[in-house]
């Protein structure tokens, strides 16, 4: 029974929203596939993405960017956390390497840790990497020209370019310094719309807008308690938030997936992220997001979204006040161009089950 490991980064969920239907797909073309997932997000939280019978190992393999919220990033400690991270790196990919051996697989699939991507070319085990972005431009974006930081990039790219291919998921960042790379269609988890459901289930009326709060899988609280009331608007946000009000219900106690909700509402209000761009865009459901200040993936995503889907900023002050109702209204009042339909998952199940069939 081959045997595919898949690696996840725990900055976000995008991560995961990218990886789980590419998964899902190789595993219908070769159903005797056994997958383990190696994730930092729950057990629950994955079973919403993999369709599929995994084994989950709960862990955090990187940690991409140390973050104050989701649209802020602590620069200082992030470039301390990497000096820690590459200290004594042969030592730590060795150590890798090891936790891979015991494992056996006959593909590492990794969105997007590199020290995984290093323990396999140690082990000399085929891997794919794939993901919008990589954590070498990432760090090279925040990152000081001095010897020290050029040495982390350098361990970093080394690891990226030791994969047999880089699988770059439009909308990409450029990564012009990457090796063997392949740029895929966009990849998205399109939900079923189930509008009527959804209103009854939050005790909406027929009519009534739904506004999915979605700041993605990293800490970011809005005020809600102090926003004004907007009648025929019914909030849906995470139940940790513990909001209390009578406009607004937990997402949790819906009885839906993520995406079935996001297909079922009228606006969802974000931030820039992979996941939730990606799959507004396919369902065609406009988009609030607040900026990420110098995130260098960010006008990436953006740009794509401005010509696939609908955009619309608020800034953090509005936001933090509830001052969105104009927002909403120019995010409603916009039409979509065109409907998006390519999709890049058959792609990278393709190219994922022709490297298996070579470990047979």
């Amino acid at each position: 029974m081959p045997h595919l490991l898949v690696d996840i980064s725990a900055h976000g969920f995008g991560h995961i929203a990218q990886t789980a239907p590419v998964v899902n797909e190789l595993v219908r073309r070769i159903p005797d596939l056994r997958v383990t997932v190696r994730s930092a997000a729950s057990t629950a939280y994955l079973q919403q993405r993999f369709t599929i019978p995994f084994q989950h190992i709960p862990t955090a393999i990187d940690f991409g960017m140390t973050m104050f919220n989701a649209v802020e990033v602590d620069v200082p400690r992030s470039l301390a956390n990497y000096r820690e991270y590459h200290a004594n790196w042969e030592v730590k990919v060795a150590q890798a390497a090891d936790e891979m051996r015991v494992l056996q697989p006959d593909l590492l699939f990794a969105n997007v840790p590199y020290l995984s991507l290093a323990a396999a070319h140690l082990l000399k085990l085929p891997a794919v990497a794939m993901c919008c972005l990589n954590w070498a431009d990432i760090y090279r974006h925040y990152a000081p020209a001095d010897e020290e930081s050029a040495a982390i990039h350098a361990q970093m790219l080394a690891a990226y370019r030791s994969a047999e291919v880089f699988l770059k998921v439009s909308p990409t960042m450029p990564m012009d310094s990457l090796v063997r790379t392949n740029t895929l269609s966009p990849i998205a988890q399109v939900g079923k719309e189930q509008k009527k459901l959804a209103l009854s289930r939050c005790g909406a009326h027929e009519g009534d807008k739904l506004v999915l709060v979605a700041m993605g899988g990293i800490a970011y609280r809005l005020p809600m308690e102090d926003w004004p009331c907007i009648p025929g608007v019914r909030w849906l946000v995470p139940q940790e938030w513990g909001v209390r009000r009578d406009d607004t219900s937990a997402t949790e106690t819906m009885g839906m997936s993520f995406s079935d909700l996001l297909a079922s509402c009228d606006v969802v209000l974000t931030k820039p992220g992979y996941g939730t761009f990606a799959e507004a865009a396919y369902a065609r459901i406009p988009v609030v997001y607040v900026a990420r200040g110098d995130w260098p993936e960010a006008p990436y995503l953006v740009e794509w979204l401005n010509q696939n889907g609908i955009a619309v900023e608020v800034q953090q002050d509005a936001l933090a006040q509830g001052d969105i109702f104009a927002v909403l209204e120019r995010a409603w009042s916009k039409k979509f161009q065109a409907t998006l339909l390519d999709s890049g998952v058959g792609e990278a199940a393709k190219i994922l089950q022709l490297i298996m069939k070579r470990t047979e």
